[in-house]
């Protein structure tokens, strides 16, 4: 596996132009997903978040990244899951999505991989003409399925927008850690760790 993350846990600017086929693939309720690396700005472990007034179930409220506050969402919640408790696996990937970043709670990642085209199937019709707006297909990894996101579907324009300028008058919050070390998830580690835990 070839690790498109540098130890800062950003993309290698120097990758960018071949990561079309890449994912960082991550675990939420056993099931596995992928979203395109070239969404994924950096992986950090589970820190404090601010919750804000108003926000849905699934906004968690905001976290302070180097001088960024940057909200996040808990993809259990806002895939319908049940809830469950943060652990040491638990991390935030911090995406990109239309010129702002947004941070994704899941419950733990597994690596970054190649998915060819080939491997690809299209994403299953919710009805005659409705295609799940989340997935862009499924992928598949071996004898693994993967759950291909469209990371920039997970929440609607206006709910984007609105977490957003929610988010957008928080200044500096006061429960966020404010470290200016962001621990950065190993991909290895984080892959080991839930096959045994299995």
């Amino acid at each position: 596996m070839q690790n498109n993350l540098a130890e800062d846990g950003t993309v290698r600017d120097g990758e960018q132009t071949a990561s079309e086929n890449k994912y960082l693939t991550f675990w939420t309720d056993d099931e596995l997903f992928g979203v395109p690396i070239s969404d994924v700005v950096q992986i950090i472990s589970m820190q404090g978040i601010t919750p804000l007034p108003d926000f849905p179930d699934y906004a968690k409220g905001v976290i302070n990244l180097r001088g960024n506050i940057i909200p996040v969402i808990d993809i259990r919640v806002r895939f319908g899951k049940p809830e469950a408790e943060y652990n040491e696996n638990t991390c935030i990937i911090v995406t990109s999505i239309e010129d702002s970043f947004m941070g994704f709670i899941v419950d733990a990642v597994d690596e970054v991989t190649d998915i060819d085209e080939d491997n690809i199937s299209p994403a299953p019709k919710v009805s005659r003409d409705i295609t799940n707006r989340y997935l862009t297909g499924i992928g598949q990894i071996g004898e693994k399925v993967v759950l291909l996101l469209d990371a920039a579907k997970i929440l609607s324009e206006n709910e984007l927008s609105e977490i957003h300028d929610t988010s957008g008058q928080v200044k500096d919050p006061d429960q966020t850690d404010k470290s200016p070390e962001n621990p950065v998830i190993s991909l290895h580690s984080a892959s080991t760790e839930k096959k045994e835990g299995e």
